[in-house]
């Protein structure tokens, strides 16, 4: 079993907005709640690595930032480590996702390896950083995954309860192939 579970925010734990600073538009993805209780029951870490480069492009301020953040933990409960890149991609951060940074930086606080933790993420940046940080990656498809992602994931599930129960152990699912789990309508 896994130290720790990191998630994507946008298209993994809530719907994407881009460039969200509405708290009120924060809607969970589907099965969201019950991961993170499952997960939270079991005394595994949960935390957040999430690009926001809205905030570095001038789109979202900080406090709209917080705000979200902070609907999204009181609609899906308390994460034990976020950590955020505010950077715009031109900024050459070391934070940002493919970049490992944000997944040693939630490591370090959670005083886990990166060896024994998963991310979970919508996108193949998501897996790179999990990859390049020496963790596990999972990738759970929506209709704006790119199917060389899908294809390049190590690891795919259908939804988020199905990667959860992934990370958690081969006994509790069965692996399948990475084109499986698929949504209809993928980016090709």
């Amino acid at each position: 079993m896994p130290s720790a579970i990191l998630f994507d925010r946008d298209g993994t734990l809530v719907a994407d907005v881009p460039y969200n600073t509405d708290p009120d538009l924060v809607v969970p993805m589907p099965g969201a709640l019950q991961a993170l209780g499952r997960l939270r029951a079991l005394g595994i870490a949960c935390g957040v690595v999430t690009n926001q480069s809205g905030v570095g492009l001038g789109l979202i301020a900080e406090h709209e930032l917080r705000a979200v953040n902070a609907r999204i933990e009181k609609i899906l409960g308390p994460f034990d480590t976020w950590q955020v890149c505010p950077h715009a991609p031109e900024d050459r951060c070391e934070c940002r996702k493919p970049k490992p940074g944000l997944v040693h930086a939630a490591c370090r606080d959670l005083e886990v390896q990166p060896e024994d933790v998963v991310v979970i993420g919508d996108i193949g940046k998501d897996m790179e950083a999990a990859r390049r940080a020496g963790a596990r990656g999972i990738l759970v498809p929506t209709p704006v995954t790119l199917r060389p992602e899908i294809l390049a994931a190590p690891a795919v599930a259908g939804d988020l309860a199905s990667a959860v129960m992934l990370a958690l152990g081969p006994e509790l699912v069965r692996s399948g192939r990475p084109d499986q789990g698929i949504p209809q309508g993928s980016a090709a």
